[in-house]
């Protein structure tokens, strides 16, 4: 479980780039439950504010994500990240990782160059830096979220399926998703319909296989995920949404 919430980041954040993100506000603020097996293990929010960042209009996002109860008792989790996304271009201009997880911690953080595909990555615990080669439209953790909700609905129809290169760590893997189909399905507000996705990761870093993970946004323009699935090495995971606040479109529940 080292990496617990390494996890539920590359899920929930992990949902051409001159796209404006018309469909989200300011001030948005998404809480999930998290359960590990039959543990109620955690919880994780993600919030959003728009703001100035090197004198443009950008997006600052901020993902927490804990340990509570029982699994906090023996594998205390506290991660942040943080990225400020470009709210012209969808693209990330500055990230942060720092976490902690048992007695595993990273800090680092990441100054994007989009122009000459390059970054700036340091690493806040040992005080050093490097530049390394990017490619062109990389997105961090937190921004990949916020492009794919950017998308427009024709380009998140069933059966399209979307390929995006993701920062994490001090890595770049590539990731596809897959719109399989809709569902309605059951959350603590009431059902609703939901776009179901199948996102494929690299194979051995931390899923057991690249189809052990399914995700369902809601089937409007919010995309939000209300539920995630996943089969990991050890275990399962499971978030569920458990509030939310400023969703601009209004999430249709039914009892």
């Amino acid at each position: 479980m080292k990496k617990f919430f390494s996890v539920l980041t590359v899920l929930l954040f992990a949902f051409a780039f001159p796209q404006k993100f018309d469909n989200i506000q300011s001030g948005e603020t998404l809480n999930y439950r998290i359960h590990y097996g039959i543990l109620n293990a955690g919880t994780a929010t993600l919030t959003t504010l728009k703001t100035t960042y090197l004198g443009q209009p950008h997006f600052y996002v901020k993902g927490v994500g804990k340990t509570t109860g029982a699994v906090r008792a023996f594998f205390k989790v506290e991660d942040v990240y943080e990225s400020f996304i470009n709210y012209n271009t969808g693209l990330p201009s500055f990230y942060v990782r720092n976490v902690k997880e048992g007695t595993y911690t990273q800090h680092f953080e990441t100054v994007f160059n989009h122009n000459n595909q390059t970054l700036i990555l340091t690493d806040k615990e040992k005080n050093t830096s490097r530049k390394l080669n990017s490619v062109k439209g990389v997105q961090d953790m937190l921004s990949a979220f916020y492009y794919l909700r950017s998308l427009d609905n024709s380009e998140l129809k069933v059966g399209s399926v979307k390929k995006l290169n993701v920062w994490i760590d001090d890595e770049m893997f590539p990731f596809q998703l897959r719109v399989v189909g809709t569902e309605n399905i059951s959350t603590k507000f009431g059902k609703i319909n939901a776009l179901k996705i199948v996102p494929q990761v690299i194979s051995g870093r931390v899923f057991k296989d690249k189809e052990g993970v399914t995700l369902w946004v809601s089937n409007d323009r919010n995309y939000v995920p209300l539920l995630i699935q996943a089969q990991l090495a050890v275990g399962s995971l499971k978030a569920s949404i458990d509030s939310y606040k400023n969703v601009k479109y209004p999430l249709n529940f039914t009892k």
